[in-house]
């Protein structure tokens, strides 16, 4: 379970535990706070000796793929690696999972906050929350880093002194993907099918037809697929073959896959209909991202990174296709589970969103109202392909879209607050 050994654990009189659940959260938040802190780790402590071990504790999550600890793994950052699956093993028995010294900090980064509670009291250590929206358990934090100031005034009087605002560490994600290389061509569409199975085998039928669809309307136009690290090719070609059966609802499939070469430093997939699709294989793909004039997404956390890079988008929600939808995640899942209700999900969809702001993307949860539209029933790849080419060829509609999403993030510098709290709760462990 140890993916690499950047440090010896059993010299470090010291250990980070960073918990968290989802390959969003590793790629957003824990792995810019890994990379500054081992900077600065470099930096203040060579003449000390040992440097702090880096631990990562995956916990059991609904919404999680199954895959982050392979993911996790391809990052190269941590001493030692506990899965999900092995959480309550690691409660009961924390010495079957190497070394831990006896002072220490647990970072809570994602999944339920109470994991973190209950991890830090067993190894006996520090313990610091990060939150978005709401400390569940503010008086078993030691320290508490929130978003924004909203956050902290929902906390107990008594207890906001545990509490800075560091703001909003995805916000820190903008300003890195813009020292990225630009993209070879212009004006780019990102193509984001999801990372679970049960979203992929809806979204890489659908959006390869959308692709077909939009090259008909804007030949002009180039497409990119980011690749979910918790996916491959492979999976990308399965779901549109036939091997899939909503694949047969759809016209176009991967019928070729051209290498990268010089001028050309994706691999490409090429669709029934010629469209060209460049795969961006590293992770995460920001630079590219944030370079794109649209993205069309499933739900999920798609919404979050986009919305932090001030992309546009359009949030596609196909409902008719219940039977696969019933592993989908939030409102959408349970909706599907619910015994004779296949013809009516779209009605109840729209009925709930109508009555309770029952917004899907993070974006418009965020923010409580409509900022990025969300496209939900029984839609067609060729609907989505004229709303795309609507919102193409409206400059400005894009343009006051990607300032509505810039407004919604906090200010640059999150990452590099929350690491100084870490370092100082450190100090006193």
């Amino acid at each position: 379970m140890t993916a690499t050994k950047p440090y010896e654990s059993k010299k470090a009189s010291l250990a980070i535990v960073i918990i968290t659940n989802g390959p969003g959260e590793l790629s957003t938040w824990v792995r810019p706070l890994v990379e500054k802190l081992k900077t600065k780790f470099s930096i203040t402590q060579k003449a000390k000796g040992s440097q702090p071990s880096l631990n990562l504790v995956l916990v059991p999550c609904p919404n999680a793929t199954g895959k982050e600890y392979q993911v996790a793994r391809k990052m190269d950052q941590f001493e030692n690696i506990i899965p999900a699956k092995s959480f309550w093993n690691l409660l009961l028995n924390p010495d079957r999972f190497g070394f831990w010294p006896k002072r220490g900090l647990v970072i809570f980064l994602g999944g339920d906050q109470f994991w973190s509670v209950l991890l830090s009291a067993r190894l006996g250590y520090k313990h610091l929350t990060y939150a978005e929206w709401i400390v569940r358990w503010p008086h078993w934090n030691d320290r508490i880093a929130v978003m924004s100031p909203n956050v902290k005034n929902k906390l107990p009087r008594k207890l906001r002194k545990r509490c800075i605002v560091v703001g909003d560490l995805m916000a820190d994600i903008n300003r890195l993907a813009k020292q990225e290389e630009p993209l070879p061509k212009h004006n780019w569409i990102a193509l984001m099918p999801g990372s679970k199975k049960a979203k992929l085998c809806v979204g890489v039928p659908f959006l390869l037809d959308v692709a077909d669809h939009i090259t008909k309307l804007l030949p002009e136009f180039n497409f990119l697929l980011p690749l979910a690290p918790t996916t491959n090719l492979s999976e990308l070609q399965f779901f549109s073959s036939f091997q899939n059966p909503i694949a047969a609802k759809y016209e176009s499939r991967i019928v070729k896959v051209l290498p990268a070469s010089f001028s050309q430093p994706w691999r490409r997939l090429i669709t029934q209909a010629g469209a060209e699709i460049h795969l961006i294989e590293t992770h995460p793909a920001h630079g590219a991202l944030s370079q794109c004039d649209l993205a069309l997404t499933t739900v999920g956390a798609n919404t979050a990174e986009l919305g932090a890079l001030g992309v546009p988008m359009i949030v596609i929600v196909p409902t008719q296709h219940l039977e696969v939808m019933q592993a989908w995640d939030g409102f959408i899942g349970l909706l599907a589970r619910l015994p004779g209700l296949k013809w009516f999900l779209s009605v109840l969809v729209s009925t709930w969103r109508l009555r309770n702001h029952g917004f899907l993307a993070w974006p418009n949860i965020t923010a409580g109202k409509m900022i990025v539209p969300e496209k939900v029933g029984e839609i067609t790849p060729e609907e989505i392909a004229k709303e795309t080419a609507s919102w193409i060829r409206s400059p400005n509609r894009l343009k006051g879209q990607r300032e509505d999403l810039r407004s919604l993030r906090g200010k640059p510098g999150a990452i590099a607050a929350l690491t100084e709290e870490v370092i100082n709760l450190l100090r006193k462990a």
